[in-house]
């Protein structure tokens, strides 16, 4: 990957898909949950160093809408890893002035997870540094499903006229409504695809694929992806 210049643009917008916490763990021979257990010090890790670096906007895909098809076990553990770590570290995001935002069908999870999430999103939402947005229950075709549903309600009721519908228009109708596309999507752990993550508004970030494991990733794995970021010329269609 190329050098990373701090004094070059740096992406407004990274969002990264934390992929490889379960073969981390099973390659140290290790539970599952352990690996998510790491994977959480690696947000904290990523969240201190897109702060330091001026990034404006972090996304991570957190839990996907398909992985409530996973072990009944590994899902209990992970809604308590995500209660635990919301109570621990929202003073962390009040001290390096973040505000948090959830993006997905968070009438899924647990009255706990929902309460915490509530909770932690007041405290934050004056904060005015880097945006932290986590994608829970989340699945980009459910969203823009959802926006489909919601115009066609619109359109039934003659509140829009289909003939009027563009980009813009559909745009405000995702989960992401007021948040900027991303500039950069980063997945970690080797996998080359993006697995139901923000179809629409990845539709021209610039992808970088790092073979570490999400529990191992920190603050120079993320500098090199920006750096690879640097290196490229975003053309957007364009010459």
């Amino acid at each position: 990957m190329s050098a990373f210049d701090p004094a070059k643009n740096v992406p407004g917008h990274i969002a990264i898909i934390m992929d490889g916490n379960g073969r981390w763990a099973a390659a140290r021979g290790l539970p599952r949950r352990d690996g998510h257990r790491a994977g959480a010090e690696s947000v904290e890790a990523v969240l201190r160093a897109c702060g330091d670096l001026g990034v404006g906007y972090l996304t991570l895909y957190a839990f996907s809408s398909e992985n409530w098809k996973r072990p009944e076990s590994e899902i209990d553990a992970l809604m308590g890893l995500l209660a635990h770590f919301l109570k621990e570290k929202t003073p962390v995001l009040m001290e390096n002035n973040i505000r948090l935002k959830v993006i997905g069908h968070l009438d899924r999870l647990p009255g706990r997870n929902q309460r915490q999430l509530e909770k932690s999103i007041a405290l934050t939402a004056k904060n005015d540094g880097l945006t932290l947005v986590v994608a829970l229950s989340y699945g980009s075709r459910e969203e823009i499903v959802d926006a489909a549903r919601a115009l066609m309600e619109k359109a039934k009721s003659g509140e829009l006229d289909p003939a009027a519908l563009d980009v813009e228009t559909f745009a405000r109708h995702l989960h992401t409504v007021g948040i900027p596309d991303p500039d950069l999507l980063i997945r970690t752990s080797g996998e080359c695809r993006v697995s139901n993550f923000l179809l629409w508004q990845i539709s021209y970030a610039e992808i970088v694929i790092t073979d570490v494991f999400w529990p191992d990733f920190r603050r120079p794995h993320l500098e090199e992806a920006i750096g690879e970021y640097q290196r490229r010329h975003r053309r957007f269609g364009g010459l």
